[in-house]
């Protein structure tokens, strides 16, 4: 999606609701003279957070999942940066005091936190008010999109389609097919690995494995997720037949380069969960559904699931595909690990 590529490039967007039409431009990127230029555009203009990222800020919340800090005067792009990035808590730990918006919300809030967020980028962003954003997006040569497109992409994960299907031998599974799926809108490519011949008359051995570049290519010593991913790979293949789905929801759904930026906040003290809110997400952004949409997609309506997560399992029964049989994975732990292993089990409910 273009407006993706756009906000990562730090050029703004045109987003459209039902009642109003916005410019918006994420924090992490925006320099001094575009700042000012979006101060000119509307005197209502303010900085747009998550309610997570509002608590570490000591902001009150008066809307459910996000806060409006107004932009004044002397706001400039730095103090910007600190509202949004965590890693700037320790060197600017006073950011205040914050005027907060209460009036009604322009109904395009949350549409655009899900775009933020979706192009992998901290979840704040500068926002003003623009009169008829088609004609003012066709004047700048700026990126117009509808907040029902936002929602449709968002909601949209049912809707993949197994693009190409190719027998791949591997070191750990010799006879597998490996099928790409792509989101009949927009998104990130999927992957499923179908390792032996299936009987989908039979539950059918699953992992759901969502991808962790530092785990899987690197071999990091801070999570379980390499030793998760080849040891279920062995599995399945000892098995005889099963399916390995990968899916890029890097970082907990949060992209490589915010969840770096938690390892930052990891190396303060945080947990892996105080780490994330500390940055405007929630617990785990994934979507599990995928997974479901791509079982579906396989013809297999039960498996048994390699996991320790019961979300896993829950997002399964949602979405009818039926868990015969949850086989626990418990591999990959080390000292360097155990803090976010502890972690997982109290506050993510892991069965570890």
């Amino acid at each position: 999606m273009r407006a993706r590529a756009d906000l990562r490039l730090g050029i703004p967007i045109v987003l459209a609701g039902k009642e109003n039409d916005v410019i918006l431009a994420p924090t992490e990127n925006l320099n001094q003279t575009r700042l000012e230029q979006f101060k000119l555009l509307d005197k209502n203009a303010f900085v747009l957070i998550t309610a997570r990222r509002a608590k570490t800020l000591k902001c009150p919340v008066y809307e459910g999942n996000f806060a409006r800090i107004k932009l004044t005067k002397e706001t400039s792009s730095a103090n910007l940066q600190a509202i949004s990035d965590p890693s700037l808590d320790l060197k600017n730990p006073f950011k205040g005091p914050f005027k907060i918006i209460r009036e009604t919300s322009l109904k395009i809030e949350i549409e655009a936190l899900l775009l933020l967020k979706s192009a992998q980028l901290l979840p704040a962003a500068v926002v003003s008010r623009v009169h008829n954003g088609a004609e003012f997006s066709e004047k700048f040569r700026l990126t117009y999109l509808t907040t029902k497109i936002v929602s449709e992409i968002s909601t949209g994960s049912k809707r993949i389609a197994d693009t190409i299907t190719a027998d791949l031998p591997t070191v750990r599974a010799k006879t597998s097919q490996f099928h790409i799926f792509k989101p009949l809108i927009s998104g990130e490519e999927h992957y499923a690995m179908e390792i032996g011949k299936i009987n989908r008359k039979k539950p059918v051995m699953v992992r759901i494995h969502s991808a962790c570049f530092t785990g899987d290519v690197l071999g990091s010593l801070k999570c379980d997720c390499g030793p998760q991913l080849h040891t279920a790979t062995k599995m399945i293949n000892e098995n005889g037949s099963g399916i390995l789905i990968y899916l890029n929801q890097e970082g907990r759904g949060i992209g490589l380069a915010n969840k770096i930026r938690a390892y930052s906040l990891q190396d303060q003290g945080f947990d892996t969960v105080e780490a994330n809110h500390r940055l405007g997400f929630e617990d785990d952004e994934r979507n599990f559904e995928l997974g479901a949409s791509i079982l579906k997609k396989m013809r297999v309506g039960a498996i048994q699931l390699i996991t320790n997560n019961p979300t896993k399992i829950s997002t399964m029964a949602k979405y009818d595909i039926t868990v015969a049989e949850r086989i626990p994975l418990t591999v990959g732990q080390n000292k360097t690990n155990l803090k976010y292993l502890e972690t997982k089990v109290k506050k993510s409910g892991h069965l570890m």
